[in-house]
């Protein structure tokens, strides 16, 4: 392979050698199911995504692992508050989660395991490190199982800081650490807690700890050493940290590169729903932005880059990407859509240097603007060749026009055929009003459906209509 990728383990862009030729494992932390998903979550998915795709293109078999945290202090508090089980709450917004994933042509992972499917494999982990001295029941009682940040010299190596400098873990009272640094790696049962958030265990009946649980799952689906890990660029500490050292402590090698994204803001501030400024897919589709356009607003910017979200931004990139899926349009109108075809160096080479997506658009829309000039021009065999090249581009990056993930459905299809059959009745009324040289009528026509987000566009092979900006 030539894909280089930036390794936050190195804080530098390395090649990338998978461990077994041929074969590659990725893990990605999931979400924590709390609340439902908004489009800071969702930018993950996508970016992952798109790594997965362009692995996959150059021949690897990939096995992707993403997991879901379904059991967590703020999980619990939600169950407290809406007097619900905490799985119920937990479920719920998987499923949210899910369909969220679908509606933005995220492929589902190899597998999606949960972490209270895996609290076997937790305790082995943790009972490894408690025979290798690196960590130690809590002697207050309480059940606590924690990591001795101590023994272990090299963390906080991955997030580049000094244990010195390291304030509390906070996710347990310090009465019960021998150190306050120190993480839990399992919680005891709280009186104060839901009764049904505890599972048995050597330690006394509890719960894990958030950054045992990912240590876990990525030993079973993955072994003890495996690819990339990826997740957001605030996971790097402490969870990442704390992944790592817990896991090598245990005698497991681990990742070999660590792959952060960055994060999508608002105003400055991370987007999050104890912050209010939480935006979903559904809030989306009020501007008028359509699921495939939210995905090329994603992949326009560098995974690793901060995305500000703006309302115009997102705009900007849902009209950039009209005129891709009108060139799309047009050109299968003229050649048929065919199959995909090769991808050119320039975009091949962007994807290399560390998934430079927004280098690869600007390869894309060079081939564009020919494809453009071979429909003006009637070059036929032009057209038909750049349109497979960018439909395979396009392909990559999760949002060719033509893939079915975008068409098709039964739902899809549904609202489609009724949404023809309306236009084509208000398109025969304006070819009426056209014969008898009513301008006026068919005008207004026109101007009515462009109102309503519908581009009418005449044509020698008659009229043709795309979803275009809303006046």
């Amino acid at each position: 392979m030539t894909l280089r990728l930036y390794d936050t383990a190195t804080r530098s862009v390395r090649d990338f050698v998978p461990r077994e030729a041929g074969k590659v494992g990725v893990y990605l932390c999931g979400l924590t199911l709390q609340a439902p998903p908004h489009i800071g979550h969702l930018r993950s998915g996508v970016n992952y995504d798109v790594l997965r795709r362009w692995l996959s293109a150059a021949g690897l078999q990939v096995t992707f692992i993403r997991n879901v945290t379904d059991i967590d202090d703020k999980i619990l508090v939600k169950a407290q508050e809406q007097e619900r089980p905490f799985w119920s709450i937990a479920y719920a917004n998987e499923l949210k989660l899910a369909e969220a994933y679908r509606a933005l042509n995220v492929l589902p992972p190899s597998y999606e395991p949960r972490a209270t499917g895996h609290i076997p494999e937790m305790h082995g982990l943790i009972e490894r490190l408690i025979e290798r001295g690196h960590a130690y029941p809590a002697t207050d009682g309480s059940g606590d199982v924690y990591f001795d940040v101590c023994s272990w010299p090299s963390y906080g190596a991955l997030s580049n800081q000094s244990p010195d400098d390291m304030q509390s873990a906070g996710d347990a009272p310090d009465r019960g650490k021998r150190d306050p640094r120190d993480f839990a790696l399992w919680k005891g049962a709280k009186p104060d807690e839901p009764a049904d958030a505890y599972w048995p265990s050597p330690w006394g009946q509890g719960r894990p700890g958030w950054h045992i649980e990912c240590s876990a799952m990525c030993w079973r689906y993955l072994g003890a050493e495996f690819d990339i890990h990826g997740g957001g660029l605030d996971l790097t500490f402490p969870h990442h940290e704390n992944e790592l050292a817990q896991s090598q402590a245990a005698g497991l090698p681990f990742a070999r590169y660590w792959v952060h994204h960055g994060l999508l803001s608002i105003g400055g501030a991370k987007m999050g729903k104890s912050l209010g400024n939480a935006l979903d897919l559904d809030y989306v589709a009020t501007l008028g932005v359509r699921p495939v356009e939210l995905r090329y607003y994603y992949v326009a910017a560098h995974y690793r880059s901060r995305i500000d979200y703006s309302e115009e931004a997102l705009r900007e990139a849902a009209v950039a990407y009209r005129r891709i899926e009108g060139f799309v349009t047009r050109a299968v109108e003229r050649v048929g859509a065919g199959a995909l075809g090769e991808l050119p160096a320039a975009f091949a080479a962007a994807m290399d240097d560390d998934l430079n997506t927004s280098a690869a658009l600007a390869a894309l829309h060079e081939v564009l603007r020919d494809g453009n000039n071979a429909l003006a021009g009637g070059d036929d065999v032009t057209v038909r060749t750049t349109l497979a090249s960018v439909r395979a581009m396009l392909d990559i990056l999760g949002v060719d026009p033509l893939d079915p993930a975008w068409t098709g459905g039964a739902r899809a299809s549904d609202l489609r055929g009724v949404v023809d059959s309306l236009i084509a009745l208000a398109l025969e009324q304006r070819a009426q009003a056209r014969v008898r040289k009513d301008w006026a009528a068919a005008d207004a026509l026109r101007d009515q459906l462009k109102r309503a987000g519908v581009v009418v566009e005449d044509t020698p092979q008659g009229p043709r209509w795309t979803i275009g900006e809303q006046d």
